[in-house]
């Protein structure tokens, strides 16, 4: 094939993903504007009173007024939430693999795991800001690592002991050690399990952190912010902190399974050639 040939072809293939990538992005942006459109007309026509619901236009004014406040808030908060999921997924991960290695213990500690688990937040979180002090970063992260063990462990030891016999027959016929064993075949199948854990790990430590600082925090910390403005009350400011924060969860999402995709290429195209 000639390189006048070719260079078609390459811009028809970049071409067919941008409308392909546009297409899933159009029903998305579609929904967005008939909610928001629906919540301003449903405001607007029963007159809700702003401490009940404010219209989408009020918050979006609300976050244009006060965008470096709310955005130094926002860097406080991503810290802990960052140091907290990754906290959490790696204790999650150490503990499936060592499970994994001894499976006679797996049931001890996954019950021990599923009792931290049905720990509530708001009991968590005084516990966690007496330990480290109300302003520290890690008793945040310590909520969210709290939150994203769990998940991380339960899905990491399903990936690490659904692994094929074939395999591991194979393994054992070349004299493989277990840690061999571990690393050539446990964890690649096992990473389609883990970043599941992390996907719903993300939008977890994003809750944990928000309200482990509702309970006190940094007076810059984006959950003390929203309830900062509530209790004044500024309810379209804390809406736009509330906003906010779900973005910060969406855009962790999306770095999560951007992160799958470049670890994972098989694991994806094998999805996009099935869809």
């Amino acid at each position: 094939m000639s390189t006048a040939q070719a260079a078609p072809r390459g811009v028809a293939r970049i071409a067919g993903g941008l409308r392909g990538r546009a297409g899933r992005a159009l029903p998305v942006a579609l929904t967005a504007l008939l909610v928001l459109g629906s919540w301003q007309l449903v405001v607007a026509v029963f007159d809700v009173p702003a401490f009940i619901l404010p219209t989408p236009v009020t918050i979006a004014q609300a976050f244009v007024h006060d965008f470096a406040t709310i955005m130094a808030a926002s860097v406080v908060t991503v810290q802990a939430v960052l140091l907290g999921l990754l906290l959490g997924a790696l204790g999650g991960i150490a503990v499936g693999l060592a499970v994994s290695r001894f499976p006679a213990v797996s049931g001890p500690v996954l019950n021990a795991a599923v009792l931290i688990n049905c720990a509530p937040i708001v009991a968590l979180a005084p516990i966690f800001n007496n330990w480290f002090g109300v302003t520290s970063l890690l008793s945040k992260a310590g909520v969210a690592a709290v939150m994203v063990f769990f998940p991380v462990l339960v899905n990491t030891t399903r990936g690490l002991l659904q692994v094929s016999p074939l395999h591991l027959e194979i393994m054992e016929s070349l004299a493989a050690r277990p840690r061999q064993v571990a690393l050539i075949v446990r964890l690649p199948n096992a990473l389609p399990y883990i970043f599941n854990a992390l996907k719903l790990g993300t939008t977890l430590a994003v809750i944990g952190v928000i309200v482990s600082e509702y309970f006190g925090g940094p007076t810059e910390a984006l959950g003390v912010y929203i309830a900062y403005q509530a209790a004044l009350p500024r309810f379209d400011y804390a809406w736009a902190g509330i906003l906010v924060a779900s973005a910060l969860g969406l855009a962790m999402f999306g770095a999560v399974t951007l992160l799958e995709r470049l670890l994972m290429p098989w694991h994806e195209s094998l999805h996009d050639n099935q869809a």
